[in-house]
């Protein structure tokens, strides 16, 4: 019986998101066959979970721990950490030194999508239409004014590497830029700034599970919070529609951008990318999520389930095609 271990933790804000996310994924491969075991990071302490809750001390030498005098090595691991290091790419590399198989994107590619603004300059080059943006890292001096004057009024400010709109602020008026600046700055010191979009809010699932890209579902996002927060994401304060309502045509666009994008960066496992239908019906490509959220809240598992996919076969797919 092959030992899987699922990843769950890290350390970004999206801590109790991430052992949600986990979670459902430990509960969902009950009974499939594999030799199961969460584990939990938090900085420097990692640990090993048991079916009885017993905690087992993992070695960052080769990711192994031990019960009693028998050593435990990993077949291969799920990654439902949200944010560093599970997102950005550290464990992707860490994990391909030891040579364990895992279940989300690579080291280069979970870098590049982690950052906002690098991965929405990349998928610009390749004709996907994204907010027109500004790159604060690269223009250091430009002043408020300035930037006022290229995006306009309202716009977003966001940490360009950060997930669950943690540090994200919308501004609709001119003073309280440099406070939306400062709250992003404090998440990360590369900040992009975006014109606000107006139009529909949606997110497209998807999976290589079947052994190419495929497509979920595309929802609809509503909410009566000023834009779909950390807030809007985890308190209920969202309506979602999959699928959405929206034009076939559209629909099926957006379903086949989705994985041509995948493609284009060279994803693994499973994938979100969110999107804004705007009045005249295109899709702008808002961001790329290489470890979207698998809880009972998420909306990659709901796509999942739309599509006639039991969480259970989705994940249990996604680790047999990384298994040796």
């Amino acid at each position: 019986m092959k030992v899987v271990g699922i990843l769950m933790g890290g350390d970004s804000g999206e801590y109790k998101v991430s052992i949600a996310s986990g979670n459902v994924v430990y509960r969902s491969l009950i009974n499939q066959g594999f030799k199961l075991y969460r584990v939990e990071l938090k900085h420097k302490k990692w640990e090993a979970i048991d079916a009885l809750e017993q905690r087992y001390p993992i070695s960052a030498d080769d990711f192994s721990f031990q019960i009693d005098d028998r050593k435990v090595q990993f077949d291969a691991v799920f990654n439902a950490i949200h944010g560093h290091p599970g997102e950005d790419g550290p464990l992707a590399g860490y994990f391909d030194l030891l040579g364990i198989p895992y279940t989300s994107s690579g080291q280069f590619a979970s870098a590049l999508t982690f950052n906002k603004a690098e991965c929405n300059i990349l998928l610009e080059r390749f004709g996907c239409k994204v907010p027109k943006g500004i790159f604060l890292h690269a223009e250091p001096q430009l002043g408020e004014t300035e930037i006022i004057e290229r995006l306009g009024l309202p716009l977003f400010v966001k940490p360009c590497r950060s997930g669950s709109s943690i540090g994200v602020s919308k501004v609709s008026f001119a003073e309280d830029l440099s406070d939306a600046i400062a709250k992003a700055k404090a998440v990360d010191h590369k900040v992009l700034l975006e014109a606000m979009v107006p139009g529909l809010e949606l997110a497209c699932g998807v999976s290589d599970h079947t052994g190419k890209a495929q497509s979920l579902a595309v929802t609809h996002i509503k909410t009566s919070n000023d834009f779909f927060d950390y807030d809007a994401k985890y308190s209920g304060k969202a309506e979602e529609s999959t699928p959405a309502d929206i034009n076939a045509r559209v629909y099926e666009a957006i379903m086949r951008e989705t994985e041509r994008v995948y493609s284009l960066l060279e994803l693994k496992g499973l994938a979100r990318v969110d999107y804004i239908l705007d009045a005249e019906g295109n899709p702008v490509l808002i961001e790329v999520n290489t470890v979207p959220g698998f809880s009972e809240e998420s909306l990659l598992p709901k796509q999942a389930q739309y599509a006639g996919i039991p969480l259970s076969e989705l994940f249990k797919s996604s680790i047999e095609k990384v298994l040796p």
